[in-house]
Formats: structure tokens, C-alpha cells, sequence
């Protein structure tokens, strides 16, 4: 436990909760960096903190907390009876704010060394962040409780790293996105583009390092990523979402979870082909088109090293396969 503290910056070292459950509260003008897994966390009465959390297994909850700048990743993010609450956040749930107000929400950006492992070790899929899809459990007609930080938000800003000479100086951190343990994603901002372009990677060895190869491939010619998902899929599923193809994908997901990722912008179809053509040689391409829809999102699925398959599907199908659960 943290509690009554002022003016320091204190913490845990890697290694110190090791999935404990643990608790902040009344704490004011305080660093505070948790950089280790925990069961639960809750942050109680603070005021004017900067606070990094490790992957939480399952709820971190925020109650009469105030002007509050956070790093958090978790299974459940909850706030009560808070004001002006700036998070990065990575949530496999939706986030729920309850009597709360001033809060923005941005896509966690952050990495220390650990930091993976400790994703690892509270059960959590850097794929399955939730960060901007808010709900309000006591919204006031014509207000907004909520928003979202601006697109160029970077996490250093709002966090900074620890004092030279505080406790921490030997963990090395960066907020570069390109260096964040969670994929930086578009989430709920408006796309600047129509086009869209799901790839999805089937269970493999390498599924996690190939997905992010992909992304860096695609963000680096300028490609949106909007949203990713690791996620389980029942035979029905792959009937519904695949419909023609379904039959010979059935056997690939006993395999275990597929990782989606939905891509935007001009041309991000073509790319995506291109690019896994050429990052994941060998390859067999089968086209499918919806003949209902002309401008049909697309799906792009990479099987494994000998086999990929691209298929045209109404946006509906693509979004409900980002959707479907464990």
C-alpha cells in the first residue's frame, strides 16, 4: 500500500507485487510507478499525481480521484466520483466511468523492459485494447463527460519518466510508440479513409512477431491502424464471418487464437497484398469478391507461410469478427 504521501515519487520494483492485489490512496502531487503485474489495484482520495501502472489481471478502479495524469493496462478500468483523469490506456473491456467528469482517454503507449513479460504473466493480449469505446454510467444530457486526448499526444508529456535520482533511475522506459508493448491504434477517431483492409494471422509460432512486423511495415508507408483484436473463434464463427472460404479454415483455429488487424487508407488493400507478399514469401493468393457490395471492406488473411487468402466482405462481417469473444 501507497498512502498519505506527498510531494515523492515512489513506486514498485519488477518482481515486488508479482500479481498481488494493491492500493494507492491519499496521495498528493506524487510520481508514483507500479512496474509490476498485480491482481487488482485501487486509487483512492488522490490529487495532482502522475501515476504508471503494470498489466492488472483484473480491475484497476479510480473513486474521488483528482487531476490525475495515468499510464494503466488492464482487464477492467473503472473511475467513481472523479474529476479530470487523463489516462493511456490499454483495457480488454470496455472502460466504464461512473460520476465522473475532465476525463480523456488516449492508446497506451509505453515500454520498460518487463513490460511483456508482465502482460504475459496477468493473462492480457496486447492485441485486445479497448482504450476509446468509453461507456458513461451517468451521462447529463448535452454535456460530455468524456473525450479523447489528441491524436498527438505523446505519454512523456503527461508522465514523465522518473527523477534522476529517484529510486527508478535504472529502469529504462520510453513512451515512443514505435517502442509500446500495445500496437498505438486509431480506435473510435474518426478514419480519415474508406478503405479498409482486416489481416488477420492465423495461430502459429510466430504469430505475435509477424502481426507486429506487419503493422510496422504499413505504418511506416503511412497506413492507419485502427483497431486490433486477439480473439478466439467457435466454428460458427468462421462459417458466419468466412462464409465460402469457412471450410478449410475451420481446422486452423483449433490451433488457437487469430489476431486481427483492421488498416485504413488510400490504396491500404493493394499495400497489404504487396507487402505480405513480400514480408511472407511463398505465399498462394485466392480472391473472393461480395457480389452485393461494390465497395466492400476486405479481408486479408495470412495462414501460415504457404498459404494466404484475401477475400472482399461487407464491413458488417468485418467489424463482427473483430468483435466475437473468447
Amino acid at each position: 500500500m501507497l498512502s498519505g504521501l506527498k510531494d515523492v515519487t515512489v513506486g514498485r520494483h519488477p518482481g515486488k507485487l508479482n500479481g498481488q492485489q494493491f492500493v494507492i490512496q491519499d496521495c498528493v502531487n506524487c510520481n508514483i510507478f507500479v512496474f509490476d503485474h498485480a491482481a487488482t489495484i485501487t486509487i483512492d482520495d488522490c490529487v495532482n499525481c502522475r501515476i504508471v501502472l503494470g498489466p492488472i489481471k483484473g480491475s484497476v478502479f479510480f473513486r474521488d480521484c483528482n487531476d490525475i495524469k495515468c499510464v494503466v493496462a488492464c482487464q477492467q478500468f473503472r473511475t467513481r466520483d472523479c474529476q479530470k483523469v487523463e489516462v493511456f490506456l490499454c483495457c480488454a473491456t470496455q472502460p466504464i466511468i461512473e460520476s465522473s467528469t475532465g476525463m480523456k482517454f488516449g492508446c497506451f503507449q509505453y515500454f520498460y523492459p518487463d513490460l511483456a513479460f508482465h502482460f504475459k504473466d496477468a493473462g492480457l493480449s496486447i492485441f485486445n485494447n479497448n482504450w476509446s469505446n468509453i461507456h458513461d454510467f451517468t451521462p447529463v444530457c448535452g454535456e460530455n463527460n468524456w473525450s479523447l486526448l489528441p491524436e498527438s499526444s505523446k505519454v512523456l508529456d503527461f508522465v514523465p519518466v522518473p527523477d534522476p535520482e529517484s529510486e527508478f533511475k535504472s529502469v529504462r522506459i520510453s513512451g515512443d510508440p514505435e517502442r509500446s508493448i500495445v500496437p498505438l491504434t486509431k480506435g473510435g477517431r474518426r478514419k480519415d479513409s474508406d478503405e479498409s483492409c482486416l489481416f488477420v494471422f492465423f495461430a502459429g509460432e510466430y504469430t505475435t512477431a509477424n502481426a507486429r512486423k506487419l503493422i510496422d511495415e504499413m505504418t511506416t508507408k503511412g497506413f492507419v491502424l485502427v483497431q486490433t483484436k486477439e480473439v478466439s473463434m467457435r466454428p460458427e464463427d468462421v462459417k458466419r464471418v468466412f462464409q465460402n472460404s469457412a471450410d478449410e479454415l475451420v481446422d486452423w483455429i483449433t490451433k488457437g487464437p487469430v489476431i486481427a488487424l483492421e488498416l485504413s487508407g488510400g490504396g491500404v488493400v493493394d499495400a497489404c497484398r504487396s507487402i505480405a507478399d513480400q514480408v511472407f514469401p511463398g505465399t498462394k493468393v485466392n480472391a473472393l469478391k461480395d457480389k452485393h457490395r461494390k465497395d466492400g471492406a476486405h479481408f486479408l488473411l495470412k495462414l501460415h507461410k504457404q498459404t494466404q487468402h484475401v477475400l472482399h466482405m461487407p464491413y458488417d462481417s468485418l467489424t463482427h469478427t473483430l468483435q466475437i469473444q473468447n
